[in-house]
């Protein structure tokens, strides 16, 4: 059995329209478990309480011994790379959708808490970024890929790789979801 636990961003509210929502929707639709919680006071973010609601969300993706495979968008990816939940590393699979750098987010006080965070790797995991992500000026390859060294997927053009971007329902990260070999491209 698998299952899927996605986590959304800074001030993201789960909208309609979103890849994540879209992404939630059609796994369900096959009979997939999909968890992708309401992150608490998503506006104004705490490290620990997200902490803890990621924990809470993985813990009920992986009832029944379910093989679970993350998908992080935007300041998920820095709470999964710094403060994942200890059975953070059971994930099968880790998907890190355009990461802000720590430098953008040092300088946003609402979100600062997560710049200080400690990064690790997780194992089993990918980074796909574009390479114009304003939250991310320096590239997710500079800041994150080489030294962590994780793989990472650049999408040309693509901005932060969400709504007004354009990722809306992404068909290559669903097909990645169903088929570890397969390929994300831009939408």
């Amino acid at each position: 059995m698998r299952a899927f636990l996605i986590l959304h961003g800074w001030d993201n509210h789960r909208p309609p329209g979103h890849w994540q929502y879209e992404l939630a929707e059609s796994l369900r639709a096959r009979g997939e478990r999909a968890v992708y919680p309401q992150l608490p006071d998503a506006a104004t973010p705490d490290v620990a309480a997200w902490h803890a609601a990621a924990a809470e969300a993985l813990r009920e993706a992986a009832a029944d011994g379910a093989r679970v495979t993350v998908l992080c968008h935007s300041l998920a990816c820095l709470l999964w790379l710094g403060a994942r939940p200890e059975q953070g590393e059971e994930a099968e699979r880790v998907l890190l959708v355009a990461p802000p750098s720590p430098g953008f987010v040092s300088q946003h006080p609402e979100i600062a808490a997560f710049a200080l965070l400690p990064v690790s790797r997780p194992d089993g995991a990918l980074i796909v970024a574009s390479d114009a992500d304003p939250y991310c000026p320096e590239g997710a390859a500079v800041a994150f890929g080489t030294p962590l060294g994780i793989p990472v997927t650049t999408i040309p053009g693509g901005g932060h790789l969400e709504r007004t971007a354009g990722y809306g329902a992404w068909p290559s990260v669903l097909e990645w979801c169903l088929d570890p070999e397969a390929t994300i491209v831009a939408r």
